[in-house]
């Protein structure tokens, strides 16, 4: 077995045995790794490499945005969706006409939404390992976002809104965290 077969082995192992929390987070690692490589593509005029880095990027924004569980919360999850959406059209925006600037804000998002995430994974492991917890994000987060003792509104807010982010074990969310771990 070489060694590019092994790490391969190994990534799809740490993929299929994520909890759907940890798959999240991959998701949103491998978007920021996408976009910061289309931008320095763009940066660097090598346009297929911007190209190839933002689609891949706009691709787990439509996974992102799909696993957004309107029941829990319906406006909440809207809203949730509007991020992704905004953050899918500045970067369609930011290939053809060639802006940096889009580019780098989708990055700074997905970067506050790593942070968020972190975080609130964080919060339920503590409260699951204190016995208080709940054993899915969905029913944990909300409780969790305003008790992560952030006085920032905004970032509150953020962090709630994962509360209507699904269990993302989907086969889709693993094969798409299988191919930005590669």
């Amino acid at each position: 077995m070489n060694s590019e077969s092994t790490v391969n082995a190994y990534l799809r192992s740490k993929v299929m045995s994520a909890t759907p929390e940890q798959l999240r987070l991959m998701l949103i690692e491998g978007a920021i790794r996408f976009c910061n490589q289309g931008l320095d593509g763009l940066l660097r005029k090598d346009f297929e490499q911007m190209c190839s880095g933002f689609a891949s990027c706009r691709n787990i924004l439509l996974e992102l945005t799909s696993s957004v569980r309107a029941e829990v919360d319906e406006a909440l999850a809207k809203r949730v969706q509007s991020l992704y959406t905004f953050m899918y059209l500045h970067l369609v925006e930011a290939g053809f006409e060639r802006d940096a600037d889009k580019a780098k804000k989708v990055v700074d998002l997905l970067e506050f939404e790593r942070q968020t995430w972190v975080m609130l994974m964080d919060k339920l492991a503590q409260e699951q390992n204190n016995g208080a917890g709940s054993a899915t994000a969905s029913s944990t987060f909300p409780q969790s976002a305003h008790s992560a003792g952030s006085s920032d509104p905004d970032r509150q807010h953020h962090a709630s809104s994962h509360a209507t982010i699904s269990n993302t074990s989907s086969h889709t969310a693993q094969r798409a965290a299988l191919s930005i771990e590669g």
